[in-house]
């Protein structure tokens, strides 16, 4: 894990910083989301996927990827969580008290 981190940093910024971004943007589309049974059924594919990385199920260089997706898809979906957090401490309104 480390490897990936001290090799990859780049992919990971860049990740993470992609992130921040979706997430600031994220708060401004009013868009349709997914439904809770589609949420469901990819929160079961993530969490099948980190088992088999951490089972080491996966061999070799596919295994070496599967890692590295996983590291980058945490990097983007923490770099969400603050520039969609970031962007409502930053923009919300609040309502003039009395």
């Amino acid at each position: 894990m480390a490897y990936l981190v001290m090799f990859h940093w780049g992919w990971l910024l860049a990740s993470l910083l992609l992130g921040f971004a979706m997430g600031w943007i994220a708060v401004v589309h009013r868009g349709p989301g997914v439904s809770k049974q589609v949420a469901r059924w990819l929160a079961v594919l993530v969490a099948a996927l980190i088992a088999v990385a951490l089972a080491r199920l996966v061999p070799g260089r596919p295994g070496y990827w599967l890692d590295l997706g996983l590291v980058m898809f945490a990097s983007y979906l923490a770099g969400c969580a603050v520039g969609s957090w970031l962007r409502d401490r930053v923009l919300s309104r609040h309502a003039p008290a009395g």
